[in-house]
């Protein structure tokens, strides 16, 4: 979605090259590290304080039968506090065991520690059934992913 090449992008930063500047930045790197596969990279983006290590089976797991199709960045902005941002998205997915294509769409929290910037949490944000897709189609939510 930035329109930059994956290896003038987020390539470096999943090879360890370069560390995300952003929580912008840091979303896409993830999206990416999703979509390659990459458990270490998704565990060492997120905050200490969440023990992603626990969950590296059940990522692993996951990869074997999610194909991701998509990833729209809606918005992205810092707290008052420029040590916290939040970048809400959409990202689509197919789940082999599930008939239709899937959305998860959440605001991130992201916190930066010592110059480094992690993934913290995320909440859903309400969509109305009439709203647009947050999915980017165009059509209301309620004739597209709801």
């Amino acid at each position: 979605g930035s329109r930059a090449q994956f290896e003038h992008c987020c390539a470096p930063f999943l090879r360890n090259e370069a560390t995300p500047e952003t929580p912008e930045q840091l979303m896409r790197s993830r999206y990416s590290a999703y979509v390659l596969h990459n458990a270490d990279y998704l565990i060492e983006t997120w905050h200490p304080d969440c023990n992603a290590q626990e969950w590296r089976q059940e990522m692993t797991n996951s990869f074997e039968h999610t194909q991701w199709v998509g990833l729209r960045v809606i918005s992205s902005s810092y707290a008052k506090n420029a040590d916290e941002g939040y970048v809400e998205f959409s990202a689509c997915f197919i789940d082999e065991k599930a008939d239709h294509k899937q959305l998860i769409h959440e605001r991130s929290r992201f916190i930066r520690l010592n110059s480094r910037w992690y993934y913290l949490d995320g909440i859903t944000p309400k969509v109305g059934r009439n709203d647009l897709c947050p999915c980017g189609s165009g059509k209301k939510y309620k004739k597209c992913c709801e």
